[in-house]
């Protein structure tokens, strides 16, 4: 059964009006701050999709949309008006410029609570997102809920390094992050995934142990 929406908590709202708030800058920022190496990271990703039902969480300004593979049924899902604005018009200008795309569907959603039945997607995808979501842990069961039992779920996330000195620094630091992006740099999304109810199936390492690709599966 889809799921009807029980209300905002305060850190959502929060979230949501930080992402609307910087969704004008959001691609400087994401180009200042990602470079080219983001391009091959998104490849990975795409590589590990399989549809034909593809949900992207947190979908933003829309720059995953280039690389997905055409034969595959989209849903998009942000929880900012103003970042799906955005996804909206990058969508349009690549239609008329002739782009091959995937169905897409774009929605605004929270992943906290997914209005979608049980069971729904093969592929579940996540890049740099989960950083943001108030209550990560909620966020995973849902998507573990809406995923088909032979579903999985491709992630792009960066975490809390295990380096000693590293955590101490990112923990100390996270609270001025946050309030300057409204991402957490101390997430342990690794340890959270299992907690959710997956198990994993690939970890790599993309950048020191901070940055991750991820693929996981529910447990049966």
């Amino acid at each position: 059964m889809a799921k009807t929406n029980t209300g905002e908590n305060l850190a959502t709202r929060l979230t949501r009006r930080r992402y609307d708030r910087i969704a004008p800058l959001y691609d400087l920022m994401s180009r200042m701050g990602e470079g080219r190496r983001f391009d091959g990271w998104r490849q990975l990703l795409m590589q590990e999709v399989r549809g034909p039902r593809v949900l992207e969480v947190g979908i933003g300004t829309g720059n995953n949309l280039p690389y997905y593979p055409p034969d595959v049924e989209l849903t998009g899902i942000d929880l900012s008006e103003g970042m799906l604005s955005r996804a909206r018009r990058r969508l349009a200008a690549m239609r008329e410029g002739g782009a091959q795309l995937p169905a897409v569907d774009l929605r605004l959603m929270d992943v906290q609570d997914l209005q979608f039945p049980d069971d729904t997607f093969d592929t579940v995808l996540t890049a740099c997102v989960f950083c943001s979501v108030p209550d990560p842990l909620r966020g995973l069961q849902e998507i573990r809920r809406v995923l088909k039992p032979s579903g999985r779920l491709v992630m792009l996330e960066h975490v809390l390094t295990q380096n000693r000195f590293g955590r101490v620094l990112m923990n100390a630091c996270n609270p001025i992050v946050v309030r300057i992006v409204g991402a957490n740099i101390n997430r342990e999304t690794v340890n959270t995934l299992r907690r959710a109810g997956f198990k994993l199936v690939q970890e790599r390492n993309l950048w020191l142990d901070i940055m991750k690709f991820l693929v996981a599966s529910p447990a049966k």
